[in-house]
């Protein structure tokens, strides 16, 4: 595995910094995912994150969304706008996340991926509705209440933790959505299970705070093991092509 900082540039002219990790060995299927971070921020926990799809063969591209021409706080209020409102300079930032992947030389990559966790979960049900990506995996991120919003998004895989008092549900919610406009699907929800279960931050504020109501985040083992397992399961067949949208389905990809 290898690894290193990459500059992304952006349509405003601004250069965003990434992780570039690839694998020792790639996946023959020529796929890559962009991981986008949760409202930390990048942080060791998405390199760890990053790595571990490296791990499997993935090209993994991880950008960090802050990193806009102006002061952090303002970065942050601003992809945090972008968030809510399902528009704004975080998508451009994607897609030329996107567009980086299939120019670079370095590795043959035809098929992007995205996978998102808390705010990048968000952002990559959002983002896969309106760009020409093969698969999205979001976790524990709020989806909008109307099938029709995402109306455009691939197959997706992805998990959500029940007694996550706020975005708990909506992990039902995608899937409804998906079973509505007949998009192949693995969207689970774990039972005593919170917020950012896949997220195993070393700070202070997420191992002693992040566990109280109202989101009880937590790292969880079980199901972010659990989640791997379908993940890569699911991105196999996604990328190998065994997995096959149904006829009638209103996919844009």
């Amino acid at each position: 595995m290898t690894e290193q900082q990459v500059a992304i540039p952006l349509p405003s002219g601004h250069a965003m910094r990434a992780r570039w990790i690839r694998p020792a060995s790639a996946n023959p299927h020529q796929a890559a995912i962009i991981a986008i971070h949760d409202i930390f921020g990048y942080t060791d926990d998405i390199e760890r994150i990053g790595r571990r799809l490296a791990d499997n063969g993935y090209p993994v591209l991880v950008p960090d969304l802050y990193d806009l021409p102006a002061s952090k706080p303002l970065c942050v209020v601003k992809t945090l706008k972008a968030h809510e409102s399902g528009k704004g300079e975080a998508f451009d930032q994607l897609e030329a996340c996107r567009r980086w992947l299939l120019e670079q030389r370095e590795e043959p990559i035809s098929q992007v991926g995205v996978m998102g966790f808390c705010m990048g979960g968000r952002f990559a049900v959002l983002y896969a509705s309106r760009a020409p990506v093969q698969v999205v995996a979001p976790f524990y991120g709020g989806i909008p209440r109307q099938a029709e919003a995402i109306k455009g998004i691939c197959p997706a895989v992805g998990g959500w933790g029940k007694a996550d008092m706020i975005y708990g549900s909506h992990g039902d919610r995608l899937a409804g959505h998906m079973e509505a406009l007949g998009i192949p699907h693995d969207i689970k929800s774990y039972d005593n299970v919170g917020h950012s279960f896949m997220n195993n931050h070393q700070t202070f504020v997420f191992k002693k705070l992040g566990a109280l109501p109202p989101l009880r985040s937590r790292y969880d083992e079980a199901a972010a093991e659990d989640s791997w397992q379908r993940v890569l399961a699911f991105f196999e067949k996604v990328f190998s092509g065994t997995l096959v949208t149904p006829p009638g389905a209103v996919a844009g990809h």
